[in-house]
């Protein structure tokens, strides 16, 4: 099949990669959201799909809405079969879904119908799943409403962060991609409607969702920092500052910690939570670099009694 392949994050790229490694099958061109701007100095940095298609010489595409007519007609133009897209980042008009012959196929990191939404991965981390996976489904108008081509599954690990879980899903999902166009092409895949139970939505995590409640019990804080990892990273307040906190370890058989309350010693850090303690391991005080809490914890000197999450 002729292939416009529509994502934008780095995320997007090992099912890109997989598509062009096909031999049944022609990436004709890429579609990706504008030059964003980044770092320091917030110059315009191309998406890495777009840095990928144009490694591999294809045709990119960076319309401002999906909807603009000159990117319609273009995308009529190249007269694509199908559409495969991975984290593509905008909403895809009715106009455009019906230019393919075979749709716009989305590969989705969750076991649909769970997890409809921008965020499945970290949803799947701070629910505590202990299975999780990818799919692919045609799109329609709904959010992630589709009938389903086909899941691969993917165990949750415990120290997992969503970086981790998201990192080998899309590498899993790339294959599931490619089967999925290959089954599409010689006509041995059906997608099937997706159930009306079990569904659950992701909407995409604030920054006021990451903040950490340490009233909370120890394995809440703990899916907490992993859901939000890397981003837009879990934090709470120290000294009227914000405090990154990157990763803790479950610590069950530390207690006698009220919640928030910190106990450094010469090589570790303890906060108290709702149940256990937890381990505070690396952390990011609001201007610097992330640096070991022993660390942290040595520079500030730590006073009898003082808590993180106070005001």
């Amino acid at each position: 099949m002729r292939l416009v392949f529509a994502g934008t994050p780095e995320v997007a790229v090992p099912a890109l990669d997989a598509l062009l490694a096909s031999d049944r099958h022609e990436v004709v061109a890429v579609v990706t959201r504008p030059d964003a701007p980044a770092g320091r100095g917030r110059r315009l940095v191309a998406s890495p799909v777009a840095e990928r298609a144009e490694e591999a010489g294809i045709e990119v595409l960076k319309p401002a809405r999906p909807r603009d007519p000159e990117f319609l007609a273009r995308l009529r133009e190249i007269a694509p079969d199908c559409c495969p897209v991975v984290a593509y980042g905008a909403l895809l008009p009715k106009a455009a879904l019906d230019i393919p012959v075979h749709g716009w196929v989305n590969l989705h990191f969750s076991l649909l119908p769970a997890w409809r939404g921008a965020a499945p991965v970290q949803h799947a981390i701070l629910a505590g799943d202990e299975v999780t996976g990818a799919s692919t489904f045609l799109i329609e108008e709904g959010l992630d409403s589709g009938p389903v081509y086909g899941v691969v599954t993917e165990r949750v690990r415990p120290t997992d962060t969503s970086g981790d879980l998201l990192t080998r899903l899309a590498f899993a999902g790339s294959g599931l991609l490619a089967a999925t166009m290959d089954g599409i092409e010689d006509g041995s895949l059906k997608a099937v409607p997706q159930p009306a139970e079990g569904i659950s939505l992701a909407p995409k995590i604030s920054v006021e969702d990451a903040r950490i409640d340490w009233s909370a019990p120890a394995l809440r804080v703990d899916r907490v920092v992993r859901g939000c990892a890397p981003a837009p990273g879990a934090w709470t307040v120290f000294r009227g500052e914000r405090l990154k906190v990157m990763s803790v370890a479950l610590t069950p058989d530390r207690a006698g910690l009220a919640p928030g309350e910190i106990a450094a010693a010469k090589n570790s850090v303890h906060v108290g939570t709702g149940s256990h303690a937890v381990e505070l391991q690396w952390v990011q005080p609001q201007g610097k670099k992330p640096m070991k809490a022993a660390d942290w914890a040595r520079g500030v000197r730590i006073a009898a009694g003082e808590r993180l999450g106070a005001a």
